[in-house]
C-alpha cells in the first residue's frame, strides 16, 4: 500500500512538474503505469466505478481519475433520498488543479452518502476504491450495469486516452 501510495505521489508530481512549459507530450502517460483497476467493478468512460451489491451499488471516481485530478481539497455531495440519472452529474468534486462533475454510471436513488468526505475529501486520492467512495445507489434500472466497462476495457480506455 505504501508504494502505491509512493507511486501515485510521484506520478502526480510528475504531471505536474512538467505542465510548466507545453513541449511536445510523449505517446504515453506515465500515470497509466501507476493506476490501479480493480476487479469486480464496472466503469464508465468518464472515469466513474460501480460496485454491484445486490440491491445497492456503489460508486466514486477511479484511481485513473483521481491522479489526474491531483490533491481533491473539497466534494460536493447529493443527500440520501435524491435521484440520480446514468450519465448525469450527481457531485463534484475540487482539487487543487479544477472543479470537475461527477456523473452517475446508473440510475437510481441515493440511500447513503460518505459523510467522511466533507471532513477528508483527500480520501478520494489515498483510496478511491475503499474509503474514498461517494455514493450508494440503489438501481432503478440493473440492466444499465451491462453498457459499462468491464476493468479489461476500461484499461485499454485509459490508455488510449492518455495516448492523445
Amino acid at each position: 500500500m505504501a508504494l502505491r501510495l509512493w507511486a501515485s505521489s510521484a506520478a502526480n508530481a510528475l504531471k505536474i512538474s512538467s505542465s510548466g512549459a507545453r513541449a511536445a507530450a510523449p505517446a504515453y502517460s506515465i500515470s497509466r503505469y501507476f493506476s490501479t483497476v480493480l476487479d469486480g467493478l464496472k466503469y464508465s468512460s468518464s472515469h466513474e466505478w460501480v460496485k454491484n451489491e445486490g440491491t445497492v451499488a456503489t460508486i466514486g471516481i477511479s484511481d485513473h481519475a483521481q491522479g489526474h485530478l491531483g490533491e481533491v481539497v473539497f466534494v460536493e455531495l447529493p443527500e440520501a433520498g435524491t435521484k440520480v440519472t446514468q450519465g448525469g452529474a450527481f457531485g463534484n468534486v475540487e482539487s487543487v488543479k479544477a472543479t470537475s462533475d461527477v456523473n452517475s454510471p446508473i440510475s437510481g436513488e441515493v440511500v447513503e452518502v460518505n459523510e467522511k468526505l466533507s471532513g477528508t475529501p483527500g480520501l478520494i486520492n489515498t483510496s478511491p476504491y475503499e474509503d474514498g467512495w461517494m455514493i450508494k445507489v440503489k438501481p432503478s434500472s440493473p440492466s444499465e450495469l451491462d453498457a459499462l466497462l468491464d476493468p479489461a476495457k476500461y484499461t485499454k480506455h485509459c490508455e488510449e486516452e492518455d495516448a492523445h
